[in-house]
């Protein structure tokens, strides 16, 4: 498990489907899923969070860990940053004296708590008392009101209820109905792509920018449709200013930022806003997680590749959940666009120099331990580098403020 442990990470977002934090886990050998591996790798995620320091730190976001009753009771625990951890405790822990009292001293301490996969046969009320959070997997409970049931069950305790594995819109509103306050699952990052109608006008204005600055067109005539979007202009420069960039001066003008940056990096922050210039119409968790897949892409091949292959790299991630975004198949939303053979093949087919890389961002995102460990053999990486690059992922979206 040490040897071959990957991160993997799935958003929690509120009922506005802001992010609100990521539950991180280490995924090894596909074959061994045991209670004995499952605690090695909570270890080994400690371990490797505790040893980043101020490298990963997430912002306001919590970082929700797999905690078992063993591993609560360890030193280790305190490596990891109180304020932004939750320990998801196993719903099958009992709650000896011993437990309590150390979640309650945990709690003292600022850590949070949470406990995962509850279950109405299972005798530990007293955890109840403890905890912040109480998990429960919509898959399981849906079912013959197993879910109102549970959901009725810890209204008197002052936990919040996180669903988990919510997979379609339907799901997600009994969660709401029922009073859950955060929500897991694949329907928050991968919605349904749909048959668009319309083009949200400030995904127009972008995609009309985006073409400009691919044929390198005149300053004035760029500058001249980002005018027609006052809040567009704003939003590219603040990121372009951001700490994720790291320009020792400040731009205050597109023209300024073409004279710094050049053609190729205003087209990369271009792609940032084209994600981001939909806000109302487009999930801000899907947002997040294609910057976050975009970032995560570029640092896979920073070793490998130059600069402006990064870059393309970059574009890749980030592009390749356009789709679900514009609500149209992919190869439509790349009529719309004019980008290189080798871009359309890594979005299209998941080939070409950009493919794997793509393809080993979306496994981490999915926790495919064994796609990971084939795609991470294919490029030469080592999983200390890919869990590196992810955490650093996060970290610089965090520090662009989206």
């Amino acid at each position: 498990m040490q040897d071959h442990a990957y991160l993997a990470r799935q958003p929690l977002v509120d009922n506005q489907q802001k992010i609100i934090g990521y539950e991180l886990l280490l995924r090894g050998d596909a074959k061994s899923a045991n209670a004995d591996d499952r605690l090695a790798a909570a270890r080994v995620l400690a371990n490797l969070l505790g040893n980043m320091g101020e490298g990963w730190q997430l912002g306001d976001k919590l970082a929700f860990i797999y905690a078992p009753a063993s591993m609560l009771m360890e030193d280790l625990i305190e490596l990891l940053p109180a304020k932004m951890t939750v320990l998801e405790i196993p719903g099958t822990t009992q709650p000896t004296p011993e437990l309590l009292a150390r979640c309650r001293d945990l709690r003292a301490r600022g850590y949070r708590l949470a406990l995962n996969d509850f279950d109405l046969s299972r005798e530990n009320p007293p955890l109840f008392e403890v905890v912040n959070f109480v998990k429960l997997d919509v898959q399981k409970l849906k079912s013959d009101g197993h879910l109102e049931a549970h959901a009725r069950a810890l209204e008197k305790y002052p936990a919040k209820l996180i669903a988990k594995k919510v997979e379609t819109q339907s799901e997600h509103g009994i969660c709401k109905s029922l009073g859950f306050t955060y929500y897991q699952g694949y329907y928050f990052a991968h919605p349904e792509t749909l048959k668009a109608k319309v083009i949200h006008p400030a995904y127009a204005v972008v995609l009309e920018l985006l073409d400009k600055v691919r044929n390198n067109a005149e300053i004035k005539d760029i500058e001249s449709s980002l005018k027609r979007d006052v809040a567009l202009s704003f939003k590219l420069l603040r990121y372009i200013n951001s700490v994720g960039f790291g320009l020792s001066c400040e731009i205050q003008s597109l023209r300024h930022a073409l004279a710094i940056l050049g053609y190729q990096q205003l087209y990369r922050w271009l792609t940032l806003l084209l994600v981001t210039a939909g806000e109302g119409s487009t999930s801000p968790a899907l947002m997040r997680t294609a910057v976050t897949r975009g970032r995560l892409t570029e640092l896979l091949g920073k070793d490998m590749l130059n600069s402006t292959e990064r870059d393309n790299l970059f574009i890749v991630g980030v592009f390749s959940l356009l789709d679900a975004m514009l609500e149209m198949p992919m190869d439509e939303v790349l009529d719309k666009l004019s980008l290189p053979e080798s871009v359309t093949d890594a979005l299209l087919n998941r080939q070409g120099i950009y493919g794997p890389f793509l393809e080993l961002a979306e496994a981490c995102e999915e926790g495919d331990s064994a796609h990971i460990e084939n795609l991470a053999f294919s490029l030469q990486m080592e999983p200390e580098t890919i869990n590196h690059a992810h955490l650093a992922a996060l970290a610089w979206v965090e520090a662009l403020g989206i």
